[in-house]
Parts: structure tokens; sequence; C-alpha cells
């Protein structure tokens, strides 16, 4: 019997070594083909003849829109996704806006010209939730940012109860907190309208 162990020992540790090297010999070939391949695309291109333009030649300035093989220049694009996602004006039309600086007044004058604001102007807060454990308020919070609203925290203690912690969105005005109300609602999250204070 030891006979017929021997010669299956032999049998797995010569698989073994044929294996290893058929391995060896098809990752040498791979890094080999990897390595033409770059080789190829790394070589250096000539640089492209540029015609020598005359001294006594007149300057042209180049023209804000690329030229066309035809000679009529193309239209330079204008993505706005960036306008519709941020809901800002893109840069182009922000540097064409003339900036205005208004004269300094001193600053006794400028507080008697501001009116008071009239009592119609009472601000609101939204309370999404309110709860006892920080991190509930911390998921409710998380949940309001990726349904694109922001909250904070506030911590609130409250006697016989300990300490709650709510979760706000605002200020508001009236019209804006009932919008925000009915918003959350349609992201199932069920909130409140609260006077600011």
């Amino acid at each position: 019997m030891s006979d017929g162990k021997g010669k299956v020992v032999a049998g797995v540790f010569i698989g073994m070594v044929l294996g290893i090297a058929a391995a060896g010999g098809v990752a040498w070939y791979v890094l080999q083909k990897k390595a033409t391949s770059f080789t190829n695309k790394d070589q250096v291109k000539p640089a492209p003849q540029v015609a020598q333009i005359p001294a006594n030649s007149p300057v042209v300035a180049p023209s804000s829109a690329p030229v066309a093989a035809s000679g009529v220049g193309e239209a330079k694009q204008h993505f706005e996704f960036y306008k519709v996602l941020t809901d800002k004006p893109d840069a182009a039309a922000r540097k064409n806006i003339p900036k205005t600086v208004a004269p300094k007044e001193p600053a006794v004058a400028k507080a008697q010209s501001v009116p008071s604001a009239p009592a119609s102007k009472e601000m609101y807060y939204v309370q999404a939730g309110s709860f006892q454990n920080e991190g509930d308020a911390e998921k409710l919070k998380a949940k309001l940012a990726f349904s694109g609203f922001e909250a904070s925290i506030q911590k609130v203690a409250i006697p016989e109860k300990g300490e709650w912690h709510r979760v706000r969105l605002g200020p508001y005005n009236n019209s804006e907190a009932g919008k925000t109300i009915a918003a959350l609602k349609q992201n199932g999250i069920i909130a409140t309208q609260l006077h600011a204070q």
C-alpha cells in the first residue's frame, strides 16, 4: 500500500508543478501582451507642423467661437443642467450683470429709515418630529436631507420627561411653511407648523 500512496503523492506533486508552470506561462503571456499594447499607444508622436508667420503680417484676434472646417463659426454649446440643478444663474450670466455700489449712509440715518416689520410677517418652524433618542432624530434629519430639506435638531429639557430632540425646518413665513408641510407629506413625513419664538 505504501507504494500506491507514493505514486499518488508523486502524481499530485507533479500536477501541482505543471499547474503552477502553466499559470505562470499564461500570466507572463498576458503581461507581455499588455506591455506591448501600452508601448504602442505611448510612442512619441511628431509635433504638428506649424506654418511660420512673417513678422510684418497683421495680427488677427481669434474669435470666441470655434471655426469649423467649412469656415463657418460654430455656436458654443450651452449646458443648462447646472442651472436647473442648483436653481442659480450660471457663471456667464453672472459675469454680464453689472455691479452697483450703493452709497454709504451713516448708521444712524439707516437705522431711522428702516420701518418696523408689520405684524403679518410672523415666522414659523415646521417640526417633523420629536424624539427622546438622539439617534432617531439624526435618522430623520438624514432622511429629510435625502429628500432635499435642510433640518436642524434642537435639544429641549422638558420637566418630568427628560431631554427631547426636536427635528425642525425653517423659519418660514406662513405660506412657505404650508408648502413645506405639503411637500413633507408627499414624502411620507407628517409635520406640524409652530410659531417661531
